[in-house]
């Protein structure tokens, strides 16, 4: 199991689909990094050279935002979203949809579980 900037990519998989195991890559991205080191996207991580895996870091810290930095990133947005006070920060805050979605029937898992309100009493 190669390890790639901290992160155990699978082996057994295609070095094109290992890759996206790794935050902040998908297979766009992926496929960006393959062609730009010339490597083989067929290629299986597992086959991969301890100098290839170091020219994959190295591209890696040098070009893009990925993982740890790019987790800290988003958590950073999401926190000024809410210290300035803006709709969707209270959305977030409220852990409720931040995108427009309903909310009525779906979004259960934010919401949490379905509760019954009982009904008034004349």
């Amino acid at each position: 199991m190669p390890r790639v900037i901290g992160i155990d990519i699978p082996g057994n998989k295609r070095l094109i689909i290992s890759l996206t195991y790794i935050y902040g890559i998908g297979q766009v991205l992926s496929s960006e990094i393959i062609i730009k080191l010339g490597l083989d996207p067929n290629l299986r991580a597992k086959d991969l050279s301890g100098e290839d895996v170091g020219r994959i870091n190295a591209l890696l810290q040098s070009e893009y935002v990925v993982e740890g930095d790019l987790r800290r990133q988003v958590q950073n947005n999401i926190k000024r979203l809410i210290s300035i006070h803006s709709y969707r920060g209270m959305r977030h805050r409220l852990g409720l949809p931040v995108r427009g979605q309903k909310t009525q029937k779906n979004a259960r898992t934010r919401k949490g579980k379905k509760r019954t309100v009982a009904g008034k009493k004349k």
